[in-house]
């Protein structure tokens, strides 16, 4: 962990320089754009005595003493919204950060007082358990690099940088026996399948697949979240089976959400395009940018436009949510950072906005919510408690 004085002024906020507004930025349009997101809210539930209050405690978290915490710049986001939603992640404000044109350059690091929980936990990693087609099991964040197995004619091995990869070869004998790869509460896994295919396995999620693919199509099953860049074969559409949800592609770059605990499977198209259908309603097509949503509780199959890059948020190292009750991104962190939630008293109405790194701590990213003052939270051992 670095510390703000080991900081030249333009890589961080240094609370010792300037004890009325944004330390290290020669700008003071950085402190009037963050101010205006407090002040002109459109939210009515916001009183000003709030805003006031919330303003007042993003100058004192900037000015406190207090460790540097650095984040990843990403294109995504204009270098500004990064601060505003790492300093505070504004809750009901009306205005969305991660979406403002405005760019002004803004230092790569800020600071914050540092609230200390008694308990820390931390972030995921790489864990995932391969189930071979004889069921012998290998843990593969503890298996060597090279050859793990040879079934047949493919060979399994895992790369240099650590990914599970299939080498498809020619041999037709026992075509149907199926690997599983599954990743833990806490984990994630990378896979090249047997066809050249990508996929990306969220945490608390299994991808079932053959050892090599013939015939007309392709097949793989899903529990949990997957992202997938297809290897294009007109010949052999690839089909992602999940939960009665069937998803049929021909080549293409795709993310599908199953869990247990969500209300909905969820197929987002980044490019290409997808067919998503199951029993109960007619395939609907995607284009580039939308997302197909079926709810098992009353059957309805609906497509809308969504922000891509907030979906695939998780694959590239981060957490985007926009607008989302405290619930739903607990259940996301419960997976993540393997923890159960407890929840007490009223959290119904709240909704935030924001962008939070995936390879926290979780109390780095406990501390940033509770800047809110909307919720705030205990840890105890592996359980947090989320309270108003």
């Amino acid at each position: 962990m670095e510390h703000s004085q080991d900081h030249n002024p333009e890589d961080g906020l240094h609370s010792s320089e300037n004890p009325d507004g944004l330390s290290g930025v020669n700008d003071s349009k950085l402190e009037a754009d963050i101010k205006s997101v407090v002040e002109k809210s459109g939210n009515e539930k916001l009183q000003l005595i709030k805003k006031q209050a919330l303003w007042q405690n993003i100058q004192n978290d900037i000015n406190a003493p207090a460790e540097t915490v650095s984040y990843a710049k990403r294109s995504v986001l204009p270098r500004w919204a990064i601060l505003a939603a790492s300093i505070v992640l504004l809750v009901s404000l009306g205005i969305y950060l991660l979406n403002d044109p405005v760019a002004p350059t803004v230092p790569k690091t800020i600071t914050y007082n540092k609230k200390v929980f008694k308990n820390d936990i931390l972030p995921g990693g790489n864990k995932a358990m391969l189930t071979l087609a004889d069921g012998s099991k290998i843990a593969l964040d503890q298996a060597q690099k090279g050859l793990l197995a040879k079934q047949g004619k493919t060979a399994i091995s895992k790369t240099d940088d650590g990914q599970l990869s299939y080498n498809q070869g020619a041999s037709k004998t026992n075509l149907s026996a199926m690997n599983m790869v599954t990743t833990p509460r806490g984990g994630q896994y990378q896979i090249v399948l047997p066809d050249g295919t990508r996929a990306w396995l969220n945490a608390s999620s299994s991808l079932q697949f053959p050892i090599a693919f013939t015939g007309k199509e392709r097949v793989v099953r899903l529990t949990g979240e997957a992202y997938f860049e297809v290897a294009k074969n007109k010949q052999m559409p690839f089909k992602v089976i999940m939960n009665g949800v069937k998803v049929e592609v021909l080549g293409t770059h795709f993310n599908v959400m199953s869990y247990a605990d969500e209300p909905a499977i969820k197929t987002t198209l980044l490019e290409g395009a997808v067919k998503m259908s199951n029993n109960e309603n007619q395939p609907v097509l995607l284009k580039p940018g939308q997302q197909a949503s079926y709810s098992p509780a009353d059957g309805r199959l609906q497509v809308k436009t969504v922000n891509i890059d907030n979906v695939i948020s998780w694959q590239k190292g981060y957490y985007v949510f926009k607008a989302e009750s405290i619930k739903s991104i607990m259940r996301n962190i419960s997976r993540w950072y393997d923890v159960e939630m407890e929840y007490k008293g009223n959290l119904e109405g709240k909704v935030f906005s924001g962008k939070i790194s995936r390879y926290k701590n979780i109390s780095e990213l406990l501390k940033l919510l509770e800047l809110t003052e909307d919720v705030h939270f205990e840890i105890k051992e592996r359980r947090v408690t989320v309270m108003p």
